[in-house]
């Protein structure tokens, strides 16, 4: 009988109506945000892809109706790399990682055609492309430390005895 009228209030309890009201109502819709000056509002998508393989490796890409375009594959290779233990030791040893390749092409708002090209693997990430800056090279000699041809003077060593109990 106790156990009739237990369950009886708990199911009043959980019946009985609830003041709790949210502090944030959603609105019904929301509206696409409107720019003043979109000048890229007709670019669409034109292809995608999207290649993911099981050993890790994959390859995507997409190009644009203005001509913008962008290729990339990775997959994972074995590097001679440092790793470390739970103690924090330092080893060296055959290590996991990602290589990367891939492309880009755009055209800037000036006209100006524009090409790069990237490979990031054990030797560091590599962009080319003929708009990137290239270090200037040196033609003058680095000048070289003048070498000494005389012997420089040493202290003369004082004579040295041991002196004091147990010698």
């Amino acid at each position: 009988m106790q156990l009739f009228v237990v369950a009886a209030l708990l199911a009043v309890a959980a019946a009985a109506p609830s003041s709790y009201e949210p502090a944030y109502k959603a609105p019904a819709s929301y509206a696409a945000p409107s720019y003043k000056d979109n000048k890229y509002a007709d670019i669409t998508v034109t292809s995608q892809s999207d290649v993911r393989n099981l050993d890790g490796s994959g390859a995507w890409s997409y190009a644009q109706s203005d001509y913008t375009t962008r290729d990339e594959s990775y997959a994972q290779k074995k590097f001679q790399g440092k790793t470390y233990d739970s103690y924090g030791k330092e080893s060296y040893g055959e290590v996991q990682g990602h290589t990367n390749k891939g492309s880009s092409y755009w055209v800037s708002p000036e006209g100006q055609k524009f090409t790069l090209t990237w490979v990031a693997d054990d030797a560091g990430f590599q962009p080319k492309g003929d708009h990137l800056p290239v270090a200037p090279v040196h033609v003058y000699e680095l000048p070289v430390a003048p070498v000494h041809e005389y012997e420089l003077p040493v202290a003369p060593a004082l004579p040295y005895k041991r002196t004091g109990p147990g010698y």
